[in-house]
């Protein structure tokens, strides 16, 4: 009987426990785990999570995975590859000794959850064994030295402490878990394959045609302009999902190296649940769900969704930053299936009344954070606790904020809370006008307007000519952080604010400056404490200082950003490093004790990068650049499927397989781009010349061409239609594409 039904075959076979080196098929149970022993310190490893490993190559499907795994100063490469969902070829290669490679061993340990005996066989070379009516084998290319039997993985790496490798006592043939030992005398490189069938026979011969026909290593997915940024957002999102033992579900942890040690089996923030979401969902729509759903299942009978969740505590006296409603809607416009709104817009909906219902205790039509009183949560009904909702726990601008008992809530207006609650409303008012409720849709966007209006009034400081926190004194707060560019992406100031926070953005002794965007300005005193929130550089507080230039229309400046962001992490990246965060002064991101390496929201700043490519958003629809620079970037998801962009030679091509889609050599942004089956159009923002065409795919007649007014000329051509005619301009032209026939299958 299968232990897990809902894990597609494609993904069956994948990381999914805590120990990032063991491969699990996860609907029958089965494991591979890497055990390593080093004579020279009589000390083995199963390679627990965070301990001698550099993560390396890991899709979301697990095709292709690889690590280094060091132990007692031996290095080993360590990999993955899967020719279809059923098998899966293993290799390792000794990168360094530390020692005589003959007192160095790697085990291959094969075992089930439900504790079924594993089974050798001498004459074919295999372990295999049987879970049910199915039948897993194992074999290497070259035969073990020997094959031990255990009662767990763990009394492997305990027998070898207590005997050593000469040891013969644990030969066998049948255990709950057997042991292929190798040593990197003998087998300095190795290969082994696992393959799932239905009968004995067919599972051994499974993993021998898998070793002679290994799969091909699949090319990156980016290369030229931004390099390797879509690769890294993939390896991060790929290692850190894991299974959730506790709820039985597959999810994107916050950091697989917390998963277990911090939270005791499985953890979700809100926030960087629904980050994940958006990412995971960049490359696999199901992922993405997945993710959202991990998120949303927080939601209590009050209405918000809980700050956290873990198999320890809950905290439901709170919840994070208001961005559910953004997420659901980028993901919708990128997949365009409705059904994913459909599902979400309830919880989204109870989630936006609540804060007004729970944190707007004076009624200003501004809210505050806090904490109430429901649920155990640790922290509940502290300052602490009320913090805990903006995520930026010791944020130097909540200090001069105070906790009211009596209202349950800080005594402070805080300005990115409120730009975010604005633009919660407006995403809900796109929602619920996508399912046909116009009623519900223009109550959210009045909602939205009015939020806006009182953020552009009470929450500007004229005096300092920016956004800031505000007491309920009147007072504003002397710290300033990126949260006062928030409400650009809640399309809140006017153009004479916009310009003075552009001042700001790039002064450099506030927010400007090498090497990022730091969470307070550099001349505030809170700057040098270089502790978590105070002064550090944060991917979110980039993230959403870049979506708001980009829906401001300031691309130069969002691309600078982008830029600057994904420099910052491409040098902790060669480390293999993806940081929570990093030292606003020298980028490093390990010089505090308290920051994780390999934390899922710091894949959002090659993400920027990836958007400054191609991105779906709010603001611009489908959006492609054509920057010049040669680039190669996908597959990517987008509304025609999954995609991929080159650029070569000036020229555009976006291509879903082989096939282009769409060729073009304007250059600039094509906005709003949509690829139908009778209809392309798209909005230029860039240079239109002479010599500029656009090849579209097209079967059928052309009924209308028009760049603006002007109409194109149009010309058939293999595969679709040529259009030729541009007004030579800078600027933004609307191109409109529509065609008769039955159109592109």
């Amino acid at each position: 009987m299968l232990r897990h039904v809902t894990i597609p075959p494609e993904r069956a076979w994948s990381t999914w426990s805590d120990r990032p080196a063991e491969i699990v098929f996860l609907p029958l149970g089965v494991r591979l785990t890497p055990v390593a022993y080093a004579g020279s310190r009589n000390a083995a490893t199963l390679f627990p999570p965070g301990e001698g490993q550099r993560l390396g190559r890991h899709d979301l499907a697990a095709g292709t995975v690889a690590l280094e795994l060091t132990h007692a100063g031996t290095t080993l490469a360590w990999s993955y590859a899967k020719p279809d969902p059923f098998r899966v070829v293993g290799r390792w290669r000794a990168l360094s000794l530390g020692e005589w490679g003959l007192r160095f061993w790697v085990n291959l340990c094969l075992s089930v959850e439900g504790g079924e005996a594993v089974a050798y066989d001498p004459e074919a070379g295999a372990a295999v064994v049987k879970v049910d009516t199915r039948f897993v084998a194992l074999v290497g290319a070259e035969p073990a030295v020997q094959v031990t039997g255990h009662d767990s993985v763990a009394a492997v790496a305990a027998h070898y402490e207590r005997h050593g490798y000469f040891h013969l006592g644990s030969r066998s043939e049948q255990a709950r878990v057997l042991a292929l030992r190798y040593n990197l005398e003998m087998t300095r490189a190795g290969r082994f394959a696992l393959a799932v069938a239905d009968r004995r026979d067919l599972a051994i011969a499974g993993a021998r045609d898998a070793l002679a026909n290994p799969p091909a290593e699949p090319p990156p997915a980016h290369t030229g302009r931004h390099t390797g940024a879509l690769d890294a957002l993939r390896d991060v999102m790929g290692w850190n999902t894991v299974w959730d033992e506790v709820n039985a579900r597959p999810y994107t942890s916050i950091s697989r190296n917390w998963n277990q040690q911090k939270f005791g089996g499985f953890g979700v923030w809100l926030d960087d649940q629904l980050y994940a979401a958006l990412m995971t969902g960049m490359l696999d729509a199901e992922v993405g769900r997945e993710n959202l759903h991990a998120a949303l299942a927080s939601a209590t009978p009050q209405g918000n969704f809980a700050c956290l969740v873990t198999a320890n505590d809950a905290w439901v006296d709170r919840t994070q930053l208001p961005v559910a409603s953004f997420v659901v809607w980028s993901m919708f416009l990128r997949s365009r299936d409705p059904s994913i709104l459909r599902l979400m817009t309830g919880s989204l909906r109870r989630n936006h009344a609540w804060w007004w219902a729970n944190r707007d205790p004076g009624r200003r039509g501004l809210v505050s954070y806090g904490t109430s009183d429901v649920g155990e949560g640790l922290y509940k009904g502290t300052s602490f606790g009320a913090r805990n909702e903006s995520s930026m726990d010791n944020a130097p601008i909540h200090d001069e904020a105070r906790y009211d008992p009596a209202t349950r809530t800080l005594d402070c207006l805080d300005v990115g809370l409120n730009s975010l609650l604005a633009l919660d409303a407006e995403m809900l008012s796109l929602i619920t006008a996508e399912l046909g409720d116009a009623g519900a849709s223009r109550k959210h966007a009045a909602r939205a307007e009015a939020t806006r209006g009182r953020i552009r009034t009470e929450l500007w400081d004229g005096t300092r000519g920016i956004f800031a926190n505000r007491l309920w004194s009147g007072a504003f707060v002397r710290s300033l952080g990126p949260t006062s560019f928030y409400p650009l992406a809640a399309g809140v100031p006017s153009a004479e604010q916009t310009q003075s926070l552009l001042l700001h953005l790039s002064n450099p002794k506030t927010f400007g400056g090498e090497p990022g965007l730091p969470g307070v300005t550099r001349d505030d005193a809170a700057f040098a404490d270089n502790s978590y929130w105070r002064g550090r550089i944060w991917p979110p507080l980039n993230y959403w200082v870049w979506q708001g230039l980009r829906r401001a229309g300031q691309r130069a400046e969002a691309r600078v950003l982008a830029e600057r962001s994904f420099a910052l992490f491409g040098a902790a990246w060669v480390r293999r490093l993806c940081p929570e965060n990093y030292n606003a002064v020298t980028g490093e991101p390990l010089d505090q004790p308290d920051t994780d390496g390999f934390y899922g929201w710091g894949a959002l700043m090659p993400a920027m990068a990836v958007g400054d490519i191609t991105d779906v958003s709010p603001w611009s629809g489908w959006e492609v650049t054509n920057g010049g620079q040669d680039v190669t970037l996908g597959p990517i998801l987008s509304p025609a499927g999954a995609v991929t962009v080159s650029v070569s030679e000036g020229v555009l091509a976006i291509l879903k397989g082989s096939a282009p889609i769409l060729e073009t050599n304007l250059a600039g942004t094509l906005a709003h781009l949509r690829i139908e089956r009778d209809r392309l159009s798209f909005v230029l923002d860039g240079q239109a010349a002479a010599d500029s065409f656009v090849h579209a795919a097209a079967d059928g007649t052309v009924v209308l061409a028009r760049a603006g007014t002007r109409d194109l000329a149009v010309a058939a051509q293999p595969g679709g239609v040529r259009l030729t005619g541009f007004e030579e301009r800078d600027g933004r032209t609307v191109v409109d594409v529509l065609w008769s026939g039955e159109g592109r299958s």
